[in-house]
């Protein structure tokens, strides 16, 4: 493939369109692929799902079964709360514990 997105993002990004936020979207929120790297699906949840106490669950439950079993090349599949750990460890620094 050429640059920017490869095929298993293009098929994350179907399989959330198709299968996953049709479900979601019962519940006022979503699902996007925010990225792919290592085998590890980053998604980042919109709408009502964002501050849901269950989108773990949600995650765990419809998401990662979903990707895992239709896409081989995904291994893990986390959820991208807007906050990068690189962030977060620059915070700490800052705050001084480690």
């Amino acid at each position: 493939g050429g640059r920017g997105m490869n095929s298993v993002e293009e098929r994350i990004i179907e399989i959330l369109d198709e299968a996953i936020n049709p479900v979601l979207d019962q519940h006022l929120g979503g699902a996007e692929l925010s990225s792919f790297s290592e085998g590890i699906a980053w998604i980042r949840f919109t709408g009502s799902c964002k501050n849901c106490l269950s989108a773990e669950d949600t995650l765990n439950g419809i998401v990662k079964g979903t990707l895992m079993t239709m896409i081989p090349e995904i291994e893990d599949v986390m959820i991208d709360d807007g906050v990068s750990k690189e962030l977060l460890d620059f915070a700490r620094s800052l705050l001084g514990k480690s």
